[in-house]
C-alpha cells in the first residue's frame, strides 16, 4: 500500500507517518521510486503498536525506542523477549533507599511473591522495575500508616494471577513470536486504563451496595 493508504486504514496522518519514519519508530518502506515507498501489512501493525505507545501511553519517543528495539531483538528466546519489552516501558520512580519504610516494602513484597506462589521471579526480583516499584508503594503504605501486610495484600496478588492467565491468553491469540511481543506491550498499555477504570467502578457499586442502601 501507499503512504496515502496506510494513513486511511491506520486513522494516522501523513506527516504523524513521516515523523515516526524519521524517528525509526517505523521500519522504511519497500522504495519502488525515488520519491515513492510502498508498505505492507507489517507497518500497519506496528503503526497500531506506535499509537499504543505514544498517543494512549504517553510514552517518550526515545523510550518508545527502546521498546521497539527490545520487541525487533529476535536474538533472545520468547520469554526472554517479551519480559525486556514490557520491562522497557516506563515504572514508577525507584525505591528510596535511604528510607526505612523501604527495607519493610522489600521484605513484604518478597513475602506476598512467595505466599503467592511466584517462584520464577522470586530469586531475581529486585531485577523486574515491577518489583522495585511494589517495593515503592509497599513502603509509601507503610510510612503513612495504612494497612499493607500480607492479609491485606494478598487478595490483590491473587486477583493479579487471575489477570496474568487473561493478559497471556490474549497474547497467545496472535500467530508469531513478533506479533505476540508486540501485543503484549500494546496491551500492557492500553488495558492498564481499563483496570483502572474497572476498579474505581466496581468501588462505587460496593460503595452504593454498603453505605447507599444498594439501591
Amino acid at each position: 500500500m501507499r503512504l496515502a493508504e496506510l494513513s486511511e486504514r491506520s486513522g494516522v496522518s501523513t506527516a504523524t507517518i513521516k515523523y515516526y519514519l524519521r524517528e525509526r519508530l517505523l521500519p522504511p518502506g519497500r522504495r519502488i521510486t525515488a520519491t515513492q515507498s510502498e508498505y505492507d501489512e507489517e507497518h500497519l501493525r506496528r503503526l497500531r503498536l506506535v499509537r499504543a505507545l505514544i498517543q494512549v501511553g504517553r510514552i517518550p519517543v526515545g523510550t518508545a525506542r527502546e521498546v521497539l528495539a527490545a520487541v525487533e531483538d529476535d536474538s533472545r528466546d520468547q520469554l526472554s523477549r517479551l519480559g525486556t519489552a514490557v520491562e522497557a516501558l516506563p515504572h514508577g520512580p525507584e525505591p528510596d533507599e535511604s528510607d526505612p519504610s523501604t527495607a519493610v516494602g522489600r521484605r513484604t513484597a518478597t513475602a506476598l511473591m512467595r505466599q503467592a506462589g511466584w517462584r520464577f521471579s522470586l530469586g531475581i526480583a529486585d531485577e523486574f522495575p515491577a518489583f522495585r516499584m511494589l517495593v515503592g508503594a509497599i513502603a509509601a503504605l507503610h510510612r503513612l500508616g495504612y494497612a499493607c501486610d500480607l492479609p491485606h495484600l494478598l487478595p490483590y496478588a491473587q486477583q493479579a494471577a487471575q489477570l496474568a492467565v487473561a493478559d497471556l491468553d490474549l497474547v497467545e491469540e496472535f500467530t508469531t513470536p513478533a506479533e505476540q511481543v508486540e501485543a503484549a506491550v500494546a496491551l500492557t498499555v492500553l488495558y492498564e486504563p481499563v483496570l483502572l477504570s474497572l476498579r474505581r467502578l466496581a468501588e462505587a457499586e460496593e460503595s452504593n451496595r454498603r453505605f447507599g442502601g444498594g439501591s
